[in-house]
């Protein structure tokens, strides 16, 4: 007599689909003694480094090529002897890192046993998005990615905001290397030498450092308090240039005193007397340690992790741990996932793009082999890898990826997935391992009677079961 299989828990389904990337076949039964457990084991000790990672090149030296090629690209385009190849040499290096960063980024999404950390990842660093519709940004967000983002993770907010706010990709994205305070020594002389166009702040960074990164548009700050806390980060830049500006190590951040404006600032009603570099650093600590700024990252958490309008009491016990721990994230990690909240049956949270064709293939076990695997399916489904087209970063609602067409290129993609690799699995067997309890009645009834096992494959792709998390 066959042993009759024991039931799996509905929180397993939930660690593995809610906090992470989705389930691969056997994650169920590997995690279901302890489901929170297994999440909350993924965010002790240090952040992890994806081996798929290691040898892609850093943001330094990504620059320093791109630029070497723009230069080559604008000399050849002088001189009259511009080559196809010269035209091109630009937009080629821009592309190979881009793909090759994108391509390091799916095969770990697809192959980690840590999805969890990684979904950590994928939400700051659209918290502190920068956009690859911008040049040079596509040659470097991921480098950014992986050398702001995914070290600090595991510590302290204002550790991981610093990182941001300095990192190359993060100055070039919001031009804070073009602000120039107009009482500095850059500054006068440039306006000494035109009365026309005068040199002056840059207020981008400032302003999305207050409204999105820290208080929330809501904050409670003012335009003042923006124009205040631009001139205490002008400075603020990449090293290398040209003539007064090639100081600093080509590519990497490096505090030009020179552009920076002298004085002190008030922002939020308090007087920073500070010089230099030091004075935006003192802000930025203040500004960790807000508690609009808890409040505002303890409801995005909310909002991505459990529902589009978040309970109003978890929102709240993240702000208090927030504020408790000095703005510890691995403490406010673990708070979320001991929240009872999180754990709800009801699945509220619909898939981005990317949460759906990541969750597709590690359900598949299938690792895309080239980048363009992925990412041509998440341009056409309206989410291109690192370009949400705002420093806002991607909506993370149901009400901006749902709707009739979005469902439709959804249907369409999973048609081409069952085509390449629907004979893999029994479509049912396979909603069983990878949902669990999780998978309704209805879907199981649809699936058996599908007329062949493509069929099958994509109306479990395209079931609510799998389309929620």
């Amino acid at each position: 007599m066959t042993a009759m299989k024991t039931p799996l828990k509905i929180e397993s389904a939930i660690a593995t689909n809610r906090f992470g990337l989705g389930a691969r076949p056997g994650d169920l039964v590997k995690i279901d003694a302890q489901p929170q457990s297994w999440l909350l084991d993924q965010i002790k000790g240090p952040s992890r480094l994806p081996e798929a990672i290691t040898d892609l090149p850093g943001s330094a030296s990504i620059l320093v090529e791109v630029e070497k090629a723009r230069e080559q690209r604008q000399q050849a385009k002088k001189s009259g002897n511009s080559k196809d190849k010269d035209r091109k040499m630009y937009g080629s290096a821009v592309r190979r890192n881009y793909m090759d960063q994108a391509h390091a980024r799916y095969i770990t999404a697809t192959t980690t046993d840590y999805p969890f950390h990684e979904r950590l990842v994928y939400f700051w660093n659209n918290h502190f998005a920068v956009s690859a519709d911008k040049q040079p940004i596509p040659a470097v967000a991921g480098a950014f990615e992986n050398e702001a983002i995914r070290p600090n993770i595991s510590g302290k907010f204002v550790d991981l905001l610093m990182a941001v706010e300095k990192h190359p990709a993060m100055l070039l994205y919001l031009d804070n290397q073009r602000s120039v305070g107009p009482n500095s020594n850059a500054g006068r002389r440039a306006n000494r030498r035109s009365s026309d166009k005068k040199t002056g702040l840059n207020e981008n960074l400032a302003r999305e450092i207050l409204e999105l990164h820290t208080l929330g548009v809501d904050g409670g700050f003012t335009q003042a308090d923006v124009i205040e806390f631009a001139q205490a980060i002008t400075g603020w830049s990449v090293g290398g240039g040209r003539g007064r500006m090639k100081a600093g190590t080509p590519g990497r951040f490096y505090f030009r005193d020179e552009i920076h404006e002298p004085g002190s600032v008030t922002v939020l009603n308090k007087r920073y007397k500070q010089k230099g570099m030091s004075q935006g650093e003192a802000i930025l600590a203040d500004l960790a340690g807000h508690p609009a700024t808890a409040r505002h990252i303890a409801e995005k958490l909310a909002r991505h992790f459990v529902a589009d309008d978040p309970p109003v009491g978890l929102v709240d016990s993240l702000a208090k741990t927030y504020l408790d721990s000095g703005g510890d994230l691995p403490a406010v990690h673990a708070a979320l996932v001991k929240a009872k909240e999180a754990w709800q049956i009801n699945y509220a949270k619909y898939k981005t793009p990317e949460d759906f064709v990541i969750s597709t293939f590690r359900s598949l076990g299938h690792v895309p082999d080239d980048a363009r695997t992925v990412f041509s399916a998440l341009e056409m489904m309206g989410q291109a890898t690192w370009q949400p087209g705002s420093p806002a970063g991607w909506p993370d609602t149901a009400a901006h990826w749902g709707g009739a067409d979005g469902l439709y290129k959804r249907i369409e993609w999973s048609n081409a997935v069952a085509q390449r690799v629907g004979k893999r699995a029994n479509p049912l067997e396979l909603g069983e391992d990878v949902l669990g309890p999780v998978l309704g009645d209805h879907t199981r009834t649809a699936i058996s009677r599908a007329e062949s096992l493509n069929q099958g494959l994509v109306l479990l792709l395209v079931s609510p079961e799998f389309q929620r998390r």
